[in-house]
């Protein structure tokens, strides 16, 4: 799941979210946004057993994908593509 939440100026802060049966381990989301580097949005996980992190962004178009321990790469169910 993905929530898109205004700040201020032109930035928003899009927060992503994992259920807690998706793969055990390390999972990072990874995409256009952090030049597609693993571990530098690396999600964490909440009392609930969800993961979620938080990356705030500039308008434009963006790609992502997850990339879990052991090098398993998967995608959102809503997509792999953000336009702000």
């Amino acid at each position: 799941m993905i929530k898109r939440s205004k700040l201020f100026g032109n930035k928003t802060r899009v927060t992503f979210t994992l259920p807690a049966d998706e793969p055990s381990g390390v999972v990072s989301v990874v995409g256009t946004f952090n030049d597609w580097q693993p571990g530098r949005h690396e999600l964490q996980v909440r009392r609930n057993g969800t993961r979620t992190v938080s990356v705030p962004l500039d308008p434009g178009e963006y790609q992502f994908r997850y990339l879990a321990s052991g090098g398993v790469w998967f995608d959102d169910p809503e997509g792999s593509e953000l336009r702000l």
